[in-house]
């Protein structure tokens, strides 16, 4: 007798999604991809250059360490993004200083988000300088 069944084909592997760049460790994540995403995205909404830095210290106002994301624009105005552990999706502040000035206020930043990504925290974080008419020509 001869076998007249058709040797079974696997199915091809399914080729593997790109990781999502939210999944790249925060140490790499931040500096790689959202500050140079956030630099990118302040000059295209008219804002001027600016300086940004990632770095670990103490948190405006308050004094506790935190990771952040310290922006400075050419007029003495500052920002800092600060994240309560090294994680993008951890809870994250604001605080704001005029030219001349110490920030006085922390405010919270995206705390009703369940799912935070790269496009989203860039286009809040400009969407809130913008708010202090820092960018741009408001």
């Amino acid at each position: 007798m001869t076998d007249s069944a058709q040797p079974v084909q696997a199915e091809p592997a399914k080729a593997a999604k790109p990781p999502a760049p939210e999944d790249k460790p925060f140490a790499d994540f931040v500096p790689n991809l959202l500050i140079p995403a956030l630099a990118k995205e302040i000059e295209a909404y008219g804002g001027p250059a600016c300086n940004l830095r990632f770095e670990q210290g103490a948190m405006p106002v308050v004094g506790s360490s935190c990771w952040m994301v310290i922006g400075e624009l050419p007029a003495g105005r500052r920002f800092w993004l600060c994240f309560t552990s090294d994680a993008i999706g951890s809870a994250k502040t604001i605080a704001l200083a005029e030219a001349g000035a110490e920030p006085s206020l922390l405010e919270s930043f995206l705390i009703d988000e369940k799912k935070m990504t790269l496009a989203l925290l860039v286009s809040r974080l400009v969407q809130r300088l913008n708010g202090q008419k820092w960018l741009g020509a408001n």
